[in-house]
Protein backbone atom coordinates (compact mmCIF):
# COMPACT_ATOMS: atom_id res chain seq x y z
CA UNK A 1 0.00 0.00 0.00
CA UNK A 2 1.32 3.44 -0.90
CA UNK A 3 1.87 6.20 1.64
CA UNK A 4 -0.98 8.14 0.03
CA UNK A 5 -3.31 5.21 0.70
CA UNK A 6 -2.21 5.10 4.32
CA UNK A 7 -2.92 8.80 4.65
CA UNK A 8 -6.36 8.22 3.13
CA UNK A 9 -7.12 5.51 5.65
CA UNK A 10 -5.95 7.69 8.54
CA UNK A 11 -8.15 10.55 7.41
CA UNK A 12 -11.18 8.29 7.31
CA UNK A 13 -10.38 6.84 10.71
CA UNK A 14 -9.87 10.26 12.29
CA UNK A 15 -13.44 11.24 11.49
CA UNK A 16 -14.93 8.37 13.45
CA UNK A 17 -14.61 6.32 16.60
CA UNK A 18 -13.34 2.73 16.55
CA UNK A 19 -16.64 1.61 18.11
CA UNK A 20 -17.94 1.81 14.52
CA UNK A 21 -17.24 -1.50 12.76
CA UNK A 22 -16.17 0.09 9.46
CA UNK A 23 -13.80 2.48 11.18
CA UNK A 24 -12.40 -0.38 13.28
CA UNK A 25 -11.61 -2.42 10.16
CA UNK A 26 -9.82 0.57 8.62
CA UNK A 27 -7.84 1.05 11.84
CA UNK A 28 -6.86 -2.65 11.91
CA UNK A 29 -5.67 -2.48 8.29
CA UNK A 30 -3.68 0.69 8.97
CA UNK A 31 -2.24 -0.50 12.29
CA UNK A 32 -0.95 -3.73 10.71
CA UNK A 33 1.72 -1.59 9.00
CA UNK A 34 3.12 -0.54 12.43
CA UNK A 35 3.93 2.96 11.15
CA UNK A 36 4.22 6.06 13.35
CA UNK A 37 1.01 7.40 11.79
CA UNK A 38 -0.92 4.25 12.64
CA UNK A 39 0.40 4.35 16.21
CA UNK A 40 -0.74 7.97 16.56
CA UNK A 41 -4.20 7.05 15.28
CA UNK A 42 -4.46 4.03 17.59
CA UNK A 43 -3.47 6.24 20.54
CA UNK A 44 -6.11 8.76 19.51
CA UNK A 45 -8.76 6.02 19.47
CA UNK A 46 -7.78 5.04 23.02
CA UNK A 47 -8.22 8.65 24.09
CA UNK A 48 -11.54 8.88 22.20
CA UNK A 49 -12.89 5.84 24.04
CA UNK A 50 -11.80 7.34 27.34
CA UNK A 51 -13.42 10.68 26.51
CA UNK A 52 -16.63 8.95 25.48
CA UNK A 53 -16.81 7.12 28.80
CA UNK A 54 -16.15 10.39 30.63
CA UNK A 55 -18.93 12.20 28.76
CA UNK A 56 -21.28 9.27 29.28
CA UNK A 57 -20.63 9.31 33.03
CA UNK A 58 -21.34 13.05 33.14
CA UNK A 59 -24.62 12.52 31.29
CA UNK A 60 -25.68 9.78 33.69
CA UNK A 61 -24.85 11.96 36.70
CA UNK A 62 -27.14 14.72 35.43
CA UNK A 63 -30.66 14.76 36.87
CA UNK A 64 -33.26 14.48 34.10
CA UNK A 65 -36.83 15.74 34.24
CA UNK A 66 -38.08 12.95 32.01
CA UNK A 67 -40.46 15.27 30.15
CA UNK A 68 -38.40 15.42 26.96
CA UNK A 69 -36.76 11.98 27.14
CA UNK A 70 -37.29 9.65 24.19
CA UNK A 71 -35.39 6.84 22.42
CA UNK A 72 -34.75 9.18 19.49
CA UNK A 73 -33.42 11.86 21.78
CA UNK A 74 -31.14 9.39 23.56
CA UNK A 75 -29.78 8.19 20.22
CA UNK A 76 -29.12 11.74 19.08
CA UNK A 77 -27.35 12.57 22.33
CA UNK A 78 -25.19 9.45 22.08
CA UNK A 79 -24.17 10.29 18.50
CA UNK A 80 -23.37 13.88 19.53
CA UNK A 81 -21.29 12.67 22.48
CA UNK A 82 -19.42 10.29 20.18
CA UNK A 83 -18.54 13.18 17.88
CA UNK A 84 -17.48 15.30 20.86
CA UNK A 85 -15.16 12.48 21.96
CA UNK A 86 -13.55 12.31 18.52
CA UNK A 87 -13.11 16.08 18.24
CA UNK A 88 -11.60 16.46 21.72
CA UNK A 89 -9.05 13.68 21.20
CA UNK A 90 -5.65 13.85 19.59
CA UNK A 91 -4.79 17.36 20.80
CA UNK A 92 -1.07 18.17 21.24
CA UNK A 93 0.13 17.37 24.75
CA UNK A 94 -2.91 15.24 25.50
CA UNK A 95 -3.37 11.65 26.64
CA UNK A 96 -2.93 10.27 23.12
CA UNK A 97 0.64 11.62 22.96
CA UNK A 98 1.58 9.68 26.09
CA UNK A 99 -0.03 6.49 24.76
CA UNK A 100 1.75 6.92 21.41
CA UNK A 101 5.10 7.31 23.17
CA UNK A 102 4.53 4.12 25.14
CA UNK A 103 3.47 2.13 22.07
CA UNK A 104 6.42 3.48 20.08
CA UNK A 105 8.90 2.29 22.70
CA UNK A 106 7.30 -1.11 23.16
CA UNK A 107 6.75 -1.90 19.48
CA UNK A 108 10.21 -0.87 18.33
CA UNK A 109 8.94 1.69 15.81
CA UNK A 110 10.72 4.91 14.87
CA UNK A 111 9.54 7.81 17.10
CA UNK A 112 6.38 9.66 16.10
CA UNK A 113 7.21 13.13 14.84
CA UNK A 114 5.79 16.19 16.52
CA UNK A 115 4.30 17.73 13.33
CA UNK A 116 0.51 17.86 13.04
CA UNK A 117 0.10 17.38 9.27
CA UNK A 118 0.19 13.56 9.52
CA UNK A 119 3.47 13.24 7.59
CA UNK A 120 5.55 11.58 10.29
CA UNK A 121 8.32 9.09 9.60
CA UNK A 122 6.76 5.97 8.08
CA UNK A 123 9.75 3.68 8.49
CA UNK A 124 10.15 1.04 11.16
CA UNK A 125 8.59 -2.35 11.76
CA UNK A 126 6.98 -4.11 14.70
CA UNK A 127 9.26 -6.40 16.64
CA UNK A 128 8.55 -10.09 16.24
CA UNK A 129 8.34 -10.55 20.01
CA UNK A 130 6.17 -7.63 21.08
CA UNK A 131 6.21 -6.57 24.71
CA UNK A 132 3.41 -8.29 26.72
CA UNK A 133 2.17 -4.88 27.89
CA UNK A 134 1.62 -3.89 24.25
CA UNK A 135 -0.38 -7.03 23.56
CA UNK A 136 -2.46 -6.44 26.68
CA UNK A 137 -3.14 -2.82 25.67
CA UNK A 138 -4.27 -3.94 22.20
CA UNK A 139 -6.47 -6.66 23.70
CA UNK A 140 -8.15 -4.15 26.02
CA UNK A 141 -9.00 -1.88 23.08
CA UNK A 142 -10.45 -4.84 21.19
CA UNK A 143 -12.58 -5.87 24.15
CA UNK A 144 -13.92 -2.35 24.66
CA UNK A 145 -14.74 -2.07 20.96
CA UNK A 146 -16.32 -5.52 20.87
CA UNK A 147 -18.51 -4.67 23.83
CA UNK A 148 -19.87 -1.68 21.90
CA UNK A 149 -20.31 -3.30 18.48
CA UNK A 150 -21.84 -6.62 19.58
CA UNK A 151 -25.62 -6.76 20.06
CA UNK A 152 -26.60 -6.15 23.67
CA UNK A 153 -29.10 -8.14 25.66
CA UNK A 154 -31.66 -5.34 25.27
CA UNK A 155 -32.11 -5.12 29.04
CA UNK A 156 -30.51 -2.95 31.67
CA UNK A 157 -28.42 -4.85 34.23
CA UNK A 158 -30.26 -5.57 37.47
CA UNK A 159 -29.16 -4.42 40.90
CA UNK A 160 -28.38 -8.05 41.76
CA UNK A 161 -26.00 -8.27 38.81
CA UNK A 162 -24.41 -4.94 39.66
CA UNK A 163 -23.83 -5.95 43.28
CA UNK A 164 -22.29 -9.28 42.23
CA UNK A 165 -19.85 -7.63 39.83
CA UNK A 166 -18.98 -4.93 42.36
CA UNK A 167 -18.40 -7.52 45.10
CA UNK A 168 -15.96 -9.67 43.10
CA UNK A 169 -14.29 -7.17 40.76
CA UNK A 170 -11.14 -6.75 42.87
CA UNK A 171 -10.49 -10.49 43.08
CA UNK A 172 -11.18 -10.93 39.37
CA UNK A 173 -8.79 -8.10 38.50
CA UNK A 174 -6.09 -9.66 40.67
CA UNK A 175 -6.45 -13.07 39.02
CA UNK A 176 -6.49 -11.44 35.58
CA UNK A 177 -3.02 -10.01 36.23
CA UNK A 178 -1.79 -13.47 37.20
CA UNK A 179 -3.46 -15.48 34.43
CA UNK A 180 -4.23 -13.13 31.55
CA UNK A 181 -7.90 -14.16 31.49
CA UNK A 182 -10.02 -10.97 31.29
CA UNK A 183 -11.73 -10.14 34.58
CA UNK A 184 -15.00 -9.44 32.77
CA UNK A 185 -14.96 -12.97 31.31
CA UNK A 186 -14.48 -14.56 34.73
CA UNK A 187 -17.09 -12.34 36.39
CA UNK A 188 -19.58 -13.06 33.62
CA UNK A 189 -19.06 -16.80 33.90
CA UNK A 190 -19.24 -16.74 37.70
CA UNK A 191 -22.43 -14.71 37.46
CA UNK A 192 -23.96 -17.11 34.97
CA UNK A 193 -23.01 -20.21 36.96
CA UNK A 194 -24.42 -18.88 40.25
CA UNK A 195 -27.38 -16.83 39.05
CA UNK A 196 -25.36 -13.74 40.01
CA UNK A 197 -24.77 -15.10 43.48
CA UNK A 198 -28.33 -16.22 44.19
CA UNK A 199 -27.86 -19.96 43.65
CA UNK A 200 -24.48 -20.93 44.99
CA UNK A 201 -23.29 -24.45 45.72
CA UNK A 202 -23.51 -25.33 49.40
CA UNK A 203 -21.95 -27.93 51.65
CA UNK A 204 -23.99 -30.53 53.50
CA UNK A 205 -24.30 -28.31 56.57
CA UNK A 206 -25.42 -25.30 54.54
CA UNK A 207 -22.08 -23.47 54.37
CA UNK A 208 -21.12 -21.99 51.02
CA UNK A 209 -18.70 -24.06 48.95
CA UNK A 210 -17.33 -20.84 47.39
CA UNK A 211 -17.38 -22.60 44.00
CA UNK A 212 -18.46 -19.84 41.60
CA UNK A 213 -17.59 -21.68 38.39
CA UNK A 214 -19.32 -25.02 38.84
CA UNK A 215 -16.05 -26.96 38.69
CA UNK A 216 -16.61 -30.62 39.52
CA UNK A 217 -14.44 -32.72 41.79
CA UNK A 218 -12.78 -35.36 39.63
CA UNK A 219 -10.67 -38.30 40.70
CA UNK A 220 -7.60 -36.11 41.10
CA UNK A 221 -9.24 -33.61 43.46
CA UNK A 222 -8.06 -33.98 47.07
CA UNK A 223 -9.81 -30.97 48.62
CA UNK A 224 -13.24 -30.50 50.14
CA UNK A 225 -16.30 -31.67 48.21
CA UNK A 226 -19.93 -30.58 48.01
CA UNK A 227 -22.53 -33.01 46.67
CA UNK A 228 -25.58 -31.38 45.10
CA UNK A 229 -28.33 -32.20 42.63
CA UNK A 230 -27.72 -30.51 39.30
CA UNK A 231 -29.12 -30.50 35.78
CA UNK A 232 -27.09 -32.27 33.10
CA UNK A 233 -27.98 -32.42 29.40
CA UNK A 234 -27.82 -35.97 28.08
CA UNK A 235 -28.27 -36.09 24.28
CA UNK A 236 -29.84 -32.65 24.52
CA UNK A 237 -32.35 -33.66 27.20
CA UNK A 238 -32.08 -32.09 30.70
CA UNK A 239 -31.81 -34.64 33.49
CA UNK A 240 -31.24 -34.37 37.23
CA UNK A 241 -28.02 -35.85 38.57
CA UNK A 242 -26.18 -35.81 41.90
CA UNK A 243 -22.71 -34.43 41.23
CA UNK A 244 -19.60 -33.78 43.31
CA UNK A 245 -18.25 -30.24 43.16
CA UNK A 246 -15.05 -28.74 44.48
CA UNK A 247 -15.28 -26.61 47.63
CA UNK A 248 -12.92 -23.79 48.58
CA UNK A 249 -11.97 -21.83 51.67
CA UNK A 250 -12.53 -18.52 49.89
CA UNK A 251 -13.95 -16.99 46.72
CA UNK A 252 -10.43 -15.97 45.70
CA UNK A 253 -9.40 -19.64 45.79
CA UNK A 254 -12.28 -20.37 43.42
CA UNK A 255 -11.14 -17.73 40.92
CA UNK A 256 -7.54 -18.94 41.11
CA UNK A 257 -8.51 -22.59 40.62
CA UNK A 258 -10.65 -21.68 37.62
CA UNK A 259 -7.78 -19.70 36.08
CA UNK A 260 -5.43 -22.62 36.76
CA UNK A 261 -7.85 -25.03 35.07
CA UNK A 262 -8.17 -22.90 31.94
CA UNK A 263 -4.44 -22.12 31.83
CA UNK A 264 -3.10 -25.64 32.39
CA UNK A 265 -5.65 -28.16 31.13
CA UNK A 266 -4.94 -29.46 27.58
CA UNK A 267 -8.70 -29.48 27.01
CA UNK A 268 -8.77 -25.68 27.05
CA UNK A 269 -5.60 -25.08 25.05
CA UNK A 270 -7.50 -23.42 22.20
CA UNK A 271 -9.65 -21.40 24.61
CA UNK A 272 -6.51 -19.77 26.00
CA UNK A 273 -5.90 -18.17 22.60
CA UNK A 274 -9.43 -16.72 22.38
CA UNK A 275 -9.37 -14.17 25.21
CA UNK A 276 -9.66 -11.32 22.71
CA UNK A 277 -13.31 -12.11 22.00
CA UNK A 278 -16.10 -12.86 24.47
CA UNK A 279 -18.07 -14.82 21.86
CA UNK A 280 -15.05 -16.89 20.78
CA UNK A 281 -14.10 -17.56 24.40
CA UNK A 282 -17.61 -18.72 25.31
CA UNK A 283 -17.90 -20.86 22.18
CA UNK A 284 -14.50 -22.38 22.85
CA UNK A 285 -15.52 -23.38 26.37
CA UNK A 286 -18.67 -25.07 25.09
CA UNK A 287 -16.80 -26.94 22.34
CA UNK A 288 -14.22 -28.08 24.90
CA UNK A 289 -17.00 -29.57 27.02
CA UNK A 290 -17.00 -27.15 29.95
CA UNK A 291 -20.79 -27.52 30.23
CA UNK A 292 -23.44 -29.82 28.74
CA UNK A 293 -26.05 -27.11 28.11
CA UNK A 294 -26.33 -26.72 24.29
CA UNK A 295 -27.08 -23.00 24.77
CA UNK A 296 -24.15 -22.43 27.13
CA UNK A 297 -22.08 -20.29 24.74
CA UNK A 298 -24.96 -17.92 23.96
CA UNK A 299 -25.90 -17.57 27.63
CA UNK A 300 -22.31 -17.01 28.70
CA UNK A 301 -21.76 -14.41 25.97
CA UNK A 302 -24.76 -12.43 27.22
CA UNK A 303 -23.51 -12.66 30.81
CA UNK A 304 -20.08 -11.36 29.79
CA UNK A 305 -21.67 -8.48 27.87
CA UNK A 306 -23.65 -7.58 30.99
CA UNK A 307 -20.46 -7.64 33.05
CA UNK A 308 -18.61 -5.47 30.55
CA UNK A 309 -21.46 -2.97 30.61
CA UNK A 310 -21.44 -2.84 34.40
CA UNK A 311 -17.67 -2.52 34.71
CA UNK A 312 -17.60 0.43 32.31
CA UNK A 313 -19.92 2.25 34.70
CA UNK A 314 -18.31 1.09 37.95
CA UNK A 315 -14.63 1.59 37.04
Amino acid sequence: MSYGSIQGNSAAISSGLAADARTLNALKNDASKATPDSIKETAKQFESLFMRELIKSMREATVKSGMLDSPGGDLGTDLLDQQFAVQMSGQPGGLSDLIAQQLTRQMGVAPVTANTNGSGNTTGAIETNADPATLKLTSELKLKTEARTQPTTGRRPTETQANFVRQHSDVAAKVEKESGIPASFMLGQAGHETGWGQFQIKMKGGALANNLFGIKAGAGWTGKVAEVTTTEYIDGTPQKRVARFRAYDSVEDSFKDYARLISESPRYEKVRTQTGSAHAFASGLQKAGYATDPEYAAKLSRAIQTTQQLRRVQV
